[in-house]
C-alpha cells in the first residue's frame, strides 16, 4: 500500500512570485534584524521563521516611509502660510497625529513577528521610498502636492507586502496593512481635492 503524501502548507519560498516573500529593498538593505535571547521560549504562532523575517522586513520599509511621511506632514504644519494657513495647520495636524499613531502599530506588529523595529534617521534612509521633507518650505498647494504623493507611496509599498503576508497566512499583518491602505487613500484623495478647480 503507498504512503499517503502529507500535504503542508506551502511555504513563501514556493508562493506566487508577487507573494513569493521576495521583499522589495531599497538598494538591498535589510533592516529588520531578529530578537531574541537563549532565555525565552522560541516563537510559534503558526508562522514560520523565514516568513516571519520576510514580513518583518516588509512592515519596516512601510514603517519607514510612515515616519517619513510623518515627519513631512508635521514640518508642513510648523511651516505652511498663505491664504489657507487655518485649514492647512489644522489638517496636517490632524494627519501627522494619525501617522505618529501608525509608527507605534506598525512597530509593535514587526517586534509581536520577533524582529527589531528600526527606528533611526539612518536606517530610515536606507529603506525609505517617501523623499525627505524639502529642506526650504515650499509655498502651500505645493505641500500638498508633496503630501498627496507621499500617501501614495505609502500605500503603494504597503499594498505589495499585503500578498508577502497573506501567503504566509498572518491575517493580522495584511488586514492592518489593508486598514493602512485605506487611510492613505482616503487622505491622498482629500488633499487631491485642494487641488482641483
Amino acid at each position: 500500500m503507498a504512503k499517503e503524501l502529507k500535504k503542508t502548507k506551502p511555504s513563501i519560498a514556493n508562493a506566487p512570485a508577487a507573494a513569493a516573500g521576495k521583499v522589495p529593498k531599497k538598494g538591498d538593505a535589510m533592516v529588520a534584524q531578529e530578537s531574541g535571547s537563549r532565555n525565552a521560549p522560541i516563537i510559534n504562532i503558526g508562522i514560520d521563521r523565514q516568513d516571519r523575517a520576510a514580513i518583518a522586513e516588509g512592515l519596516s520599509r512601510v514603517l519607514a516611509d510612515t515616519y517619513t511621511l510623518y515627519l513631512t506632514t508635521h514640518n508642513f504644519h510648523w511651516n505652511v502660510t498663505g491664504p489657507h494657513f487655518n485649514s492647512l495647520h489644522a489638517m496636517f495636524m490632524t494627519q501627522y497625529t494619525e501617522l505618529w499613531t501608525a509608527t507605534d502599530v506598525l512597530a509593535e506588529r514587526i517586534r509581536a513577528l520577533g524582529h527589531y523595529a528600526p527606528g533611526s534617521y539612518a536606517e530610515f534612509s536606507k529603506i525609505s521610498t517617501v523623499p525627505d521633507v524639502p529642506q526650504t518650505p515650499p509655498k502651500a498647494m505645493e505641500m500638498v502636492r508633496i503630501l498627496v504623493k507621499g500617501h501614495e507611496t505609502v500605500s503603494r509599498i504597503a499594498r505589495e507586502f499585503i500578498p508577502v503576508a497573506e501567503e504566509a497566512g498572518d491575517d493580522p499583518t495584511a488586514d492592518m496593512l489593508t486598514a493602512r491602505c485605506t487611510v492613505h487613500d482616503q487622505t491622498a484623495w482629500m488633499l487631491r481635492s485642494l487641488l482641483e478647480d
